[in-house]
């Protein structure tokens, strides 16, 4: 597995530590599944940009 280097507020990283210790997760299975959760979030919210464009366009054409 490849490995990243980032940067970020102390304080930021102690909650990540105390959310991860809460959970019984690593900091990296954390952070990690917070990366796939924002990535799932900005491509549905893509798609529904998408279908509201078109659903414009469409009322555009039709008019």
């Amino acid at each position: 597995m490849a490995r990243v280097l980032i940067s970020m507020p102390e304080e930021f990283l102690d909650r990540i530590d105390q959310v991860a210790e809460g959970e019984n997760r690593t900091r990296s299975e954390l952070i990690r599944e917070a990366l796939r959760s924002y990535m799932y979030k900005s491509r549905v919210k893509a798609n529904t940009m998408a279908g509201k464009n078109a659903a414009i366009l469409e009322a555009l054409l039709e008019g």
